[in-house]
């Protein structure tokens, strides 16, 4: 259960941290940048990937897919936390959950019984209710686009990363030190290309800044694995208490911490979202 506990709160503390960007003016490219670079010298410590096989016709396109993703839904929930908020954010990061259900059902060949198909209909309310803001500037105009992309976003990348799963050519843990290799690099030319052409200023601060990103969201990883490791006969378990703790933790901060504001549909939202997810677990529970 620690090992839950610590995931949950590396990745509230990653949307934190990209909350605080904005307040103290922090280039949040050049500080995912970073978080890769860090990321990448982690999962060498961590994991010590297996590089012996490593060759080009084992680089499976999905690695590419996902090194090139994953920076981008970086930056759209950097964006979506300052304009939508930490809460909304957290939200609908979690309910693209409901994305990886819909490809399990016609990619995977998953059952659906009762409970799960009231889940899904719980869920797809809860996003709309979710994403609902009344316009009141141009900073709140946009943001249920970017939190429909960090939604879309994470569902697509946790498709993927179901499809890397699936590969036997490389361990699990190398797919991933490769995956954040081809994030580091294009990462990388995209700052440098900033730097030679608008001027954009390399700053050590980012990459301070980065390399503390880069353990939060790696320590989300790294306890996720050992968590479904050390509850490896419940894995629903892991998989709901993940995205409740995340979801309310992230919730609580928001509108303690940084005094957001959410309308009563926002609220309503929040709830069918829990009520979604417990209903999918106990879906998952009476499959078992």
């Amino acid at each position: 259960m620690i090992f839950l506990v610590l995931s949950i709160i590396c990745s509230v503390t990653v949307g934190v941290l990209l909350k605080l960007a904005k307040r103290y003016e922090i280039n949040v490219m050049q500080a995912v940048t970073w978080n890769y670079l860090f990321a990448i010298s982690l999962s060498i410590f961590f994991f010590k990937p297996d590089l012996s096989n490593l060759n080009l016709q084992v680089i499976s396109p999905i690695y590419i897919y996902l090194g090139v993703l994953l920076p981008i839904i970086f930056l759209f929930q950097g964006i979506a936390v300052r304009q939508a908020g930490l809460a909304r954010t957290d939200i609908a990061q979690r309910l693209s959950l409901f994305l990886s259900l819909c490809a399990a059902y016609f990619l995977f060949n998953d059952h659906f019984d009762r409970l799960k198909y009231v889940g899904l209909i719980f869920g797809f309310a809860a996003i709309i209710l979710t994403m609902y803001r009344k316009s009141s500037g141009i900073s709140s105009k946009n943001s249920w686009l970017y939190l429909l992309l960090v939604f879309a976003g994470f569902g697509v990348i946790d498709v993927l990363f179901k499809l890397v799963s699936q590969i036997t050519v490389l361990p699990y843990t190398t797919s991933l030190f490769v995956i954040f290799c081809i994030s580091f690099v294009l990462s990388l030319i995209y700052i440098l290309y900033l730097a030679a052409i608008r001027k954009t200023k390399l700053q050590l601060i980012n990459f301070i800044c980065g390399c503390v990103l880069g353990f939060f969201n790696f320590g989300n990883i790294l306890f996720y694995l050992k968590a479904h490791r050390a509850m490896a006969d419940n894995p629903s378990v892991v998989f709901a208490s993940m995205n409740m703790g995340v979801i309310i933790i992230g919730s609580f901060i928001g509108i303690i911490l940084f005094k957001e504001k959410l309308s009563k549909w926002n609220y309503a939202g929040l709830v069918l979202a829990l009520v979604a997810i417990i209903l999918i677990t106990l879906s998952k529970l009476h499959a078992v």
